[in-house]
């Protein structure tokens, strides 16, 4: 299904964002809306339902028990999610829109605690301990880019696979690169 298929939903959703006086442009191929430059929320239009996506989510007092996670591995975003147009009601995504912003004008930050409390796989440590370039180029990356290693090799069940993707890594590691950097 495409964008066309929440056709509705999507201007209803943009209507009201816009009301609120959020910025609008596309970015990663979806309408995304701004508050003095930074990101608030994205529309994500998906198979089974179109979502309102709050960049920083995790701050929003889930007034309505509406706010859904990103994902497992998601530590801030949180989204509303529609299946018809007529559960897109002006009042309630303006209340989330509305804490948004404040969120924004507060200058508030989520606290990425995964970033801090990131516990590596056996493997992994075994290679950093072996190649001091190795752990010094890991150790060089950014959070981010750290967290997103560790999870792909965590993903793995096996000890060996983790070891093949550890070792397909090498090299980008050594690079500065993340794993989804080209």
């Amino acid at each position: 299904m495409t964008s066309q298929t929440w056709k509705r939903e999507i201007e209803k959703l943009r209507a009201i964002l816009l009301g609120c006086g959020l910025e609008e442009d596309v970015k990663w191929g979806k309408p995304c809306f701004m508050f003095e430059g930074k990101n608030v929320a994205i529309i994500q239009p998906f198979k089974e339902h179109c979502a309102l996506m709050f960049f920083k989510g995790a701050l929003l007092e889930d007034t309505h028990g509406l706010l859904r996670s990103q994902g497992k591995n998601s530590q801030s975003a949180l989204r509303l999610e529609f299946t018809a147009a007529d559960q897109v009601k002006k009042s309630v995504v303006k209340s989330y829109v509305d804490q948004a912003i404040a969120v924004e004008k507060a200058g508030l930050k989520v606290d990425f605690k995964a970033k801090h409390e990131l516990e590596l796989p056996v493997e992994l440590s075994r290679f950093l301990k072996q190649d001091q370039k190795l752990d010094e180029a890991f150790a060089a990356l950014t959070p981010g880019r750290r967290r997103g290693y560790v999870l792909h090799f965590t993903d793995a069940k096996q000890s060996k696979t983790r070891i093949a993707r550890i070792e397909k890594s090498i090299p980008k590691i050594l690079a500065g690169k993340g794993f989804n950097d080209r």
